[in-house]
């Protein structure tokens, strides 16, 4: 396998980062985790804004236990880097990955805070911590910011200090919290643009900005909550796409992650078709047709969805990052070789165009600086 860069890791952040480290003035708003009854809560204020069922029904661990497995594919096992760097690195060399991006745990749930002074701190804090992790191993993890949205003047003034610190990237809500102007606004321009000038690529990553996933209860609901996450990637493209931020401010990119990826070229091939045939309704006209848009300046990360590479047509291969989702359980860990090895069965596609998705692409689009890595594309899709 060629080099490997996964756009989609986590890092688990200090229990007490940050109601260690918020001023006192501020303190009430600290993210924390705490357990409550049966469930793992995640805390700001006196708000649950998360919890997860810490003892599962014990048919259904029975039911995941026999799950029979592949030939070729090994049994689920503890991560050894949720938050050590060398066991990381001891996984990454074991499963084969060579880069990745790290977004983080508990400050996913920063949009949550209400407070803009408060939500500017929790940023700042983590962003600090996370350059002070990962700021020698550079070659190996691209750093991501969590950015403010509460004021977007605060959006700003993080934005300037991340790329003063040499980040390439930095993390926005896929979903906007309550009271926050969307993306759709023309009052982003500013971000967008200053993005575009200090060349910082806006991770959009499920589940940020959203109090929770479930929209569905009854049977079936896991399966398809857990789905219609790429609804929420869908709705901030159409935004963006169709009202024409991405058009105005060129230089500006934008990377999906763990959404999936096969709904980006059905939803370009959409937009198109809309776009053309209700023209004289559509505000603002745009210069490019959307999926030329997509093409220029988005991106999506995957895990198992294969169709994304057999439509990779419309939008371009490059739109594709393949991503581990380490160490969640869902991800593909311990059995990234075997993931890998199954990933392009049956579709006709060069070997270039497999380099590219598998690492060349994530690795050009965040800027990760790597001695003797060469990121020239393939002849595009």
């Amino acid at each position: 396998m060629s080099f490997v860069f996964s756009a989609d890791g986590h890092i688990v952040e200090p229990a007490d980062l940050f109601t260690a480290n918020l001023p006192k003035s501020l303190a009430f708003h600290a993210i924390r985790s705490e357990v409550r009854d049966d469930f793992r809560c995640t805390v700001s204020g006196d708000k649950i804004i998360h919890r997860m069922r810490m003892r599962p029904n014990m048919a259904d661990m029975e039911a995941t236990a026999t799950r029979k497995l592949a030939p070729g594919e090994q049994p689920a096992r503890k991560a050894l880097g949720h938050n050590n760097i060398e066991g990381r690195l001891t996984d990454m060399r074991a499963e084969g990955i060579d880069a990745e991006i790290v977004f983080p745990s508990l400050a996913l749930w920063t949009y949550h805070i209400e407070d803009p002074e408060a939500e500017l701190a929790t940023c700042q804090i983590y962003n600090d911590w996370h350059d002070a992790f990962f700021r020698a191993h550079t070659d190996v993890f691209v750093r991501c910011g969590v950015l403010p949205v509460r004021d977007l003047g605060n959006t700003a003034l993080e934005l300037k200090r991340l790329a003063s610190l040499g980040f390439t990237t930095a993390m926005l809500p896929v979903v906007m919290p309550a009271g926050v102007p969307t993306y759709n606004n023309e009052v982003w321009d500013p971000v967008f643009a200053l993005a575009a000038e200090l060349g910082i690529v806006f991770v959009l990553h499920t589940g940020t900005g959203q109090e929770d996933v479930v929209v569905h209860r009854g049977a079936g609901g896991a399966v398809m909550n857990y789905t219609r996450q790429m609804n929420d990637g869908a709705d901030a493209i159409m935004m963006l796409v169709a009202g024409g931020m991405l058009d105005r401010h060129r230089g500006a990119r934008i990377a999906c992650i763990e959404s999936g990826a096969s709904w980006l070229p059905a939803v370009a091939e959409r937009m198109d078709e809309v776009y053309d045939a209700h023209y004289m309704m559509v505000r603002p006209k745009l210069d490019r047709m959307p999926s030329e848009i997509i093409r220029d300046q988005v991106a999506c990360s995957f895990q198992y969805d294969r169709a994304c590479i057999m439509a990779r047509s419309v939008v371009g291969h490059q739109a594709f990052l393949w991503g581990s989702d380490y160490p969640h359980a869902e991800g593909t860990f311990p059995n990234t070789p075997f993931v890998l090895s199954k990933l392009f069965d049956g579709i006709e596609i060069s070997e270039g165009e497999k380099a590219d998705i598998v690492g060349l692409n994530a690795a050009r689009l965040f800027g990760l600086k790597r001695a003797g890595l060469s990121v020239a594309g393939a002849v595009a899709a």
